[in-house]
């Protein structure tokens, strides 16, 4: 399916953008649209549908089930961290395994924004590979 062919790649590039840009100045237009909670937490959800369509799409007829599966891991995990963000930051329930999830997304965050945008530039390129 083109149209979730083209949503994954820019959904991971915009996911990316927002990992790997957090807390730098230089970028106002960017993070004046992209630090708005309301468009976060649109963008993890989006991104979570496209990840899990992803996964049920065919590539091309072949495959019924397996679809692009490092897309839709790339978008699932982008997807997860911005909910979950939004999540605790308006949660007032405080758990052990929240505070450690937190704290590795936090570590790992700027990680996952340059492998969502790796993957997402992997999959534009290479487009009929059955797992990219």
């Amino acid at each position: 399916m083109l149209p979730v062919y083209l949503l994954s790649i820019v959904i991971n590039i915009l996911v990316g953008c927002i990992f790997v840009l957090a807390g730098e100045g230089s970028n106002k237009v960017l993070s004046l649209s992209l630090d708005n909670e309301a468009v976060r937490l649109g963008l993890g959800l989006v991104s979570v549908i496209v990840g899990i369509l992803k996964v049920l799409s065919p590539v091309a007829g072949n495959v019924p089930v397996v679809g692009d599966l490092v897309p839709a891991l790339a978008n699932l995990l982008g997807g997860g961290i911005l909910v979950f963000e939004f999540y605790r930051s308006h949660s007032t329930i405080s758990s052990p395994a929240a505070e450690r999830i937190g704290e590795l997304v936090e570590r790992n965050k700027r990680l996952a924004g340059f492998i969502c945008i790796v993957v997402a530039v992997l999959h534009f390129i290479f487009y009929s590979i059955l797992f990219l």
